[in-house]
Parts: structure tokens; sequence; C-alpha cells
């Protein structure tokens, strides 16, 4: 552990959560490459996960779940992360997503608990399918072209997702869909399983290989009449997503390790021109300390909006500025850091034997998750001139 994350860590509970997350993951790490390599979903991190009842986290106590508070969640996505950064985002959406539907109550009761005890009982993944080719990512406000057309027999519902993570470990999908003849969004709950279902293996990506995030099809999909869980306006909604710090969480693990890591081999290097190990250098101390300074910011500015968010339900209409900035400057504080630790490796760094590599792939895939560093900066500039 350390200094930092000890000062974060302000309760007991907060302890427990890091602790449970540090030990289930450390085997991750040995995974990592060949998860990598062959783009293959970490199903043994996710079965250990479900294990250690982390699936559960953000489910509500009174149907068996953790009810962990937006700041534990991000405890254990961070450390998760350092093990493995994919199998981290993978758990986040899931997570996350239980997190939303607790904290708006936007499903009827019955059917929030239904899903919830299936999560405790069964250790069931679920994601929502959003993002489309022709929309992009729901944050910019399309329409949706997969349609959902109302019969006597129930839903009949058509069209492609993309970037659906979880794809191949997912027992349902949360899918978004135009309501045909209305200017009505509804959002559909699908079990996998359902005929006309399909996933089409299209995740063949620089960075965050492991998530799976393939294209999610659904021809002629017929779900009961129940399967309407949701309903919003056309366009996204502009309530502020606590949950979405799960994202940068996700990054700043990986930033987090890839600085273990560098650190731990300048103290390790010594060429023969030297009489001491390069972290005796003043250029690799100076790198290393910047590197500590753009965690030491970043995280603190995270873990106290998460901490607003939990305390001060009153504020939380009035942070997505500040939700969307700890976003842009974590993702980006990450890639600064992943690059300074491979300058701190050299050609070390470049070897796909070593993890740097691939820390480098995947702190990048943080500048295009939900919201862009563009949609950030302008809800700034909007609030500081409206």
């Amino acid at each position: 552990m350390t200094k930092t994350t000890e000062k974060l860590l302000k309760t007991e509970r907060q302890r427990t959560f890091y602790q449970l997350a540090s030990r289930v993951s450390e085997p991750f790490k040995e995974r990592a490459i060949k998860n990598d390599r062959e783009a293959r979903f970490p199903f043994e991190n996710m079965t250990e996960l479900k294990k250690a009842e982390l699936t559960t986290l953000t489910v509500p106590a009174k149907w068996g779940g953790k009810e962990a508070s937006l700041y534990e969640l991000l405890i254990v996505q961070e450390t998760i992360a350092k093990g493995d950064g994919p199998t981290a985002l993978s758990l986040g959406w899931h997570n996350g997503l239980i997190m939303q539907l607790r904290q708006t109550g936007k499903w009827e009761e019955a059917m929030f608990e239904a899903i919830c005890r299936e999560a405790v009982d069964d250790h069931i993944l679920i994601n929502a399918a959003a993002s489309e080719k022709a929309t992009g990512s729901p944050a910019r406000g399309g329409m949706p072209e997969t349609i959902a057309t109302k019969s006597a027999e129930g839903w009949r519902i058509n069209g492609s997702k993309t970037y659906t993570s979880l794809a191949p470990a997912l027992d349902y999908f949360i899918v978004t869909a135009a309501i045909k003849g209305e200017e009505r969004v509804g959002e559909f709950l699908i079990p996998a399983q359902t005929a006309g279902v399909e996933i089409e293996e299209t995740w063949e990506t620089l960075g965050m290989r492991s998530t799976r995030s393939d294209d999610l099809h659904l021809k002629n999909v017929l779900v009961n009449h129940q399967a309407l869980v949701a309903v919003k306006d056309a366009g996204h909604g502009k309530s502020p997503q606590g949950w979405l710090l799960h994202i940068p969480a996700c990054y700043l693990g990986i930033a987090q390790a890839a600085r273990d890591e560098a650190v731990a081999f300048a103290k390790s290097y010594q060429p023969n021109s030297l009489s001491h190990p390069i972290s005796e250098v003043p250029e690799i101390r100076r790198k290393v300390a910047e590197m500590d300074l753009e965690l030491m910011s970043a995280r603190h500015f995270m873990y106290h909006i998460a901490e607003v968010w939990d305390n001060m339900p009153e504020y939380r209409p009035g942070l997505g500025e500040e939700l969307a900035a700890v976003k842009t400057i974590c993702t980006n504080a990450a890639v600064k850091v992943v690059d300074l630790s491979m300058r701190i490796a050299g050609g070390y760094s470049l070897h796909k034997a070593h993890h740097f590599e691939r820390y480098y792939r995947d702190v990048r895939a943080g500048l295009h998750n939900p919201p862009s560093d563009d949609l950030t900066t302008a809800a700034l500039a909007r609030r500081a001139f409206d």
C-alpha cells in the first residue's frame, strides 16, 4: 500500500474493500499478457470476482449486496486495475450500472429487485448497449437507429450496437432503442440467450483488448412488454452520472501500476557505466517525482468529488462539470504517467514480454471513454459564460 493510498482510506470499511480487491486481483497480472495478446475476455478473473462477491458491490444491502458508496466503488476499481485494466473496466460497467439504477430509481422496484437478487444468488452480469456506428457515443445525443416496435405479443427489436463491453460474459443487455411512432427512447432489458441476439467478434483493437467490446446484433428479437424498463426523451439525458467515475479510477490504477514498475526497474537496473542503480540519477528521480505529482493531484481530486457526491446528495444536480473534469484530468494524467514510466525503463519497456507496452496501449483507451475532452471543455466554458 502506498502512502497516498493509505491517506485515502478513511474508514475500516474502505480499508476492507481495498484489502479484498488487492488480494483477489493479485493473480490477474499474471494472466494479463496472454489475455491481451489473444484479445480474450478474462473469464477466470471474473469468476474470482464473483466468488469474492465483488460483482454485488453496489447491490442494495436489503437484497444481499454490499451497497458500496461511489468512494468505495472507486477504491475497488483502482485496485483491480493495478492487476488488470480490462478486468477493472469490465467490472466497473456492471457495478456502475447497478449503482446508477440504485441511485436514480428509474426502474420499477420489483424489476430492480429481481435483477439484484440474481446478481447475488446467480452472479449474473449486466451492461448497457447504447453506442451505435451512426450515432457514436450516446453522450453525443444521437437518436438510436435500433427500433422497438410494440405489438400484442410484446416488443420486436431490430438493430445493432457497438462497444458492448463484456459481450461474451453478459447475462443481460440493457438496449436503447427508438420506440416506433414516438419521439422517445426506450431502455429494454434483454436476456443474452434470447432468440435473435447475436454477438459479432469485432473487437480487434489497440488497447483494452480483453474487454471484448464486440458488436451486438438484434434480429427480430421478441421480448415481453415488461422488458421496457425505462423511457427517456430523445437525446442524451443531462443528469450528472457519478457512477461514471469508475472509468478514471480504472485508468489511474493502470498508471499506478506503471509507476510502481518503473520505480522497481530504476532501483534494480545498473548499467556498467554507473557505480549505482539508475534510481540515483537526477533525471530519473525528477521523472518519478513528476509521475507522483500527476497521480497525487488526479487521485485527490477524484476522491474529493466522490466524497461530495456521497455525502452531499443535494449538490449532485450541479456536479456535472466537476465529474467531467475528473475524467479529463485523470485519464490525461494516466497517459502522461505511463509515458514517463516508459522513458524511465527505456527499450525494456517496448518488449511484449513485459507490462509497460500494454499499459501504454490500455491507458490511451481512456481518452475515448465518455465524456471526451471536448465535451468537458465545452461544458466548463458554457458554465463560465452562461
